[in-house]
């Protein structure tokens, strides 16, 4: 399993420890907790929890993936930066994450304190590439299949998947890095589910070592998402155990970093398998010792 040094604006984590992203949503809408964190003070106390649960980065969105309705510029820059100063002012060494496609978001959060540019449509505004560089911010290359932003796919179609996504992840990191953007700071993301119907987001999460063997840092997004749900036939409030077990795969295959919903119980999967692999010594091994 690689060990990957990874710093976002000085910020550095290693990922031979337990890399948990924590998604807090600053939407009505999103698609698994309904806006349960769309209040600013509900998003504030979701961040202390995630922190005292073991996240490593906080990612805050203000857009969500799915079509819905129109959410301007102004309108998400209104949503996230307020959030965001006030993480980096409570928790001066936490990675901030902002999950945005646009550039002028993104330029606006990185001078509100954010550290990580968690982009989920592979470059739409290319200009954002630039941002993160002029920020010596870090930043996440999807696989989305050229789809546009929140829109969904019509019968996604690939020769083969997985070749798929390696080469759009990588090609896009070599862009950002030609672009500026900190080596240490760029990660890859399959974008399980986005452009991928479910038989294509099993076959990515099975060759998850074909992405780590890239070299890049793998981020994984898989929570609570309909792979899981159509793979076990459950409903949202039934998908953690699923998520679970595909995150214990992905980690023994050397992804890097999880985002998640539930921050512990991802974090002790990712844990326990970094553990048995070898890359983890155990907390606290006393038994007859």
């Amino acid at each position: 399993m690689p060990i990957h040094d990874l710093v976002f604006r000085g910020r550095r984590l290693t990922s031979d420890n337990a890399l948990v992203m924590a998604i807090v949503n600053r939407t009505p809408d999103s698609f698994y907790d309904n806006g349960v964190t769309f209040e600013e003070e509900r998003a504030q106390a979701a961040i202390g929890r995630a922190l005292e649960d073991g996240a490593a980065v906080i990612d805050i969105g203000g857009v969500p993936a799915s079509p819905g309705p129109e959410v301007t510029v102004k309108e998400e820059i209104a949503r996230v930066v307020p959030t965001v100063e006030w993480a980096r002012e409570h928790f001066p060494d936490v990675v901030i994450s902002v999950d945005t496609y646009r550039a002028e978001v993104a330029d606006a959060v990185c001078r509100a304190g954010a550290d990580l540019i968690n982009d989920n449509w592979a470059a739409y505004e290319p200009e954002i590439l630039d941002v993160a560089a002029e920020h010596g911010a870090g930043y996440v290359c999807a696989h989305v299949d050229g789809l546009d932003p929140r829109t969904d796919p019509v019968k996604p179609v690939y020769d083969d998947v997985v070749a798929s996504v390696v080469a759009d992840t990588t090609a896009l990191a070599e862009r950002a890095l030609e672009r500026g953007v900190p080596r240490e700071g760029i990660m890859i993301d399959p974008c399980i589910d986005f452009s991928k119907n479910t038989h294509q987001s099993l076959t990515v999460l099975r060759n998850v070592d074909k992405l780590v063997a890239t070299g890049w840092p793998v981020l994984m997004a898989l929570s609570n998402k309909g792979v899981v749900g159509e793979t076990l036939d459950v409903g949202m409030d039934d998908r953690v155990t699923g998520t679970l077990a595909a995150t214990a795969l992905a980690a023994a295959h050397g992804a890097a970093m999880f985002r998640a919903h539930q921050v512990r119980e991802t974090r002790h999967v990712a844990e326990m398998v970094a553990s048995i692999v070898g890359t983890r010594p155990p907390k606290n091994a006393v038994r007859w010792l």
